[in-house]
């Protein structure tokens, strides 16, 4: 699998009530670091990894993004977008409706994370494995957020967002691969998380696991937000 041809479902559609005043005429996308929206820091870093094609799952405010990103030629990259509908279904719901732009493999992100990882190595093994999901996961022991997963001798054993257990150090990074076909378990007409997709996948072992090292950042709380500054701006 070339990279350049493995575009990004890039989910961004949040409400982002958790960094309000800042959100509440912007959307998390285009909050500024370093003097810039997060969105362009993003971009460039999957960039740099070799991505060329995403799909930005735009929502709340949404408009905005698509404004200051246009098609997304001034970056070198290919950029088209997905609204959500009048109803909001979810993340899963996001991605459902972005199938269309997507293709046979994706990665799925999330819109206020900044992953540093071998984006490259990832997919490679991914593509040797031939599951149906791929799953990045980091030692976490509830550090930086709730750990989620049992991650064990390089196998995906357990993943339970909603009811983690004690032997569950690991945490979903936030990075995965997926396949157009596993599209096909989200209903389509209510509210679905991808946490539930992710957990039925790893039950039937039809999604396996990547182990990272890097720290994740986000900016979904003030909290984050002040850590990504620090850690890109050097402030």
């Amino acid at each position: 699998m070339n990279i350049a041809d493995i575009p990004v479902a890039l989910l961004a559609g949040g409400l982002a009530t958790r960094l309000r005043p800042i959100t509440e005429t912007i959307p998390k996308a285009m909050v500024e670091i370093c003097g810039r929206p997060f969105i362009d820091h993003q971009l460039r870093l999957l960039h740099r990894n070799g991505v060329r094609r995403v799909v930005l799952c735009l929502g709340y405010l949404g408009e905005q993004v698509q404004a200051h990103l246009g098609d997304g030629a001034a970056l070198g990259m290919e950029l088209r977008y997905s609204f959500d509908g009048p109803q909001l279904l979810g993340t899963g719901g996001a991605l459902l409706r972005a199938a269309p732009l997507l293709g046979p493999v994706f990665w799925v992100l999330y819109g206020d994370s900044y992953l540093e990882i071998e984006y490259q190595a990832v997919l490679a093994h991914f593509a040797q494995a031939g599951a149906q999901g791929l799953m990045t996961v980091l030692e976490n022991a509830n550090r930086w957020d709730g750990s989620n997963a049992l991650f064990r001798n390089g196998e995906l054993l357990r993943y339970d967002k909603r009811q983690p257990t004690p032997d569950m150090t690991f945490i979903d990074y936030g990075a995965a691969l997926l396949r157009e076909s596993v599209l096909a378990r989200i209903p389509p007409d209510r509210a679905a998380d991808l946490a539930d997709l992710y957990h039925d996948l790893v039950e039937e072992r039809a999604m396996i696991g990547y182990e990272v090292t890097q720290r994740f950042y986000e900016i979904g709380s003030h909290t984050g937000l002040a850590e990504i500054k620090t850690y890109l701006c050097g402030s």
